[in-house]
């Protein structure tokens, strides 16, 4: 019996199918929740997640890297992959992400210009060069009329994630992913005490894309998955999350 169990279990294993799925940083918080519920629907698809900046991303998918699936945090790079041909389907929207402000140290009032308080010496926020989230930083720092006067404070993350780990380390306050506060390891920051969504009065909420990349082009999974991230279940994940809907 245990022989003929481990037979169906080899063969379970060796006919299961992995994607190679490339994720934006930000969506590190949900992923692991829409990667079960994906499963659960096609138990013989397994998904290996690969996490990063999108730039960074992006750059390892025109150089040969074996991804199937990109999920970005803006549009631009997916673009851009779909026009040198390393995607085969145009780019499509599958949530809008929203930026946080996250004070390590109390304030008096939670608002983008307490950034300029005393107090409030390391501000931790992604590198626009690099990730898109960084870019909605900036933009809403500069709309806030801020950007210049706190540009000596800045501490730069490549990508949201390690942002959001400079914000708790080495940093007083961060501008991070809004979805990152909706991760159990965060839930001991509450909204109004430590943190706010950062009106979007300041910035444009970030349209993210996903492509099948080249590498699935043949994979019917890799179609599967992008099914999935557009359908209704996973908008529900990504609600949960702190994001906007796709339309």
């Amino acid at each position: 019996m245990k022989i003929f169990l481990a037979l169906i279990i080899t063969s379970i294993f060796l006919n299961a199918t992995t994607l190679n799925i490339a994720v934006a940083a930000n969506v590190s918080y949900a992923i692991k929740e829409l990667q079960v519920a994906f499963e659960k629907e096609y138990p013989d698809i397994k998904c290996h997640i690969i996490l990063g900046s999108s730039g960074k991303l992006t750059a390892q998918i025109e150089h040969g890297a074996p991804f199937h699936i990109f999920m970005s945090a803006n549009m631009r790079y997916p673009e851009r992959l779909y026009k040198n041909t390393n995607a085969i389907t145009p780019p499509k929207v599958y949530a809008k992400g929203k930026i946080a402000l996250l004070f390590l140290k109390e304030q008096k009032s939670l608002s983008l210009t307490a950034l300029q308080n005393a107090t409030i010496k390391r501000v931790a926020i992604a590198n626009p060069k690099t990730a898109p989230y960084g870019v909605a930083a900036k933009e809403a720092l500069t709309n806030a009329k801020l950007y210049k006067k706190l540009k000596p404070k800045f501490i730069y993350g490549e990508s949201i994630a390690q942002t959001l780990s400079y914000t708790i380390s080495a940093a007083d306050a961060g501008i991070i992913a809004a979805s990152a506060l909706y991760s159990p390891k965060m839930h001991r920051f509450k909204e109004g005490k430590e943190w706010i969504n950062i009106d979007t009065q300041y910035y444009e909420p970030i349209e993210q894309g996903i492509v099948i990349l080249k590498s699935g082009a043949k994979m019917p999974a890799a179609q599967q998955f992008y099914d999935f991230i557009l359908s209704k279940k996973a908008a529900s994940i990504f609600l949960a999350y702190g994001y906007l809907p796709s339309e």
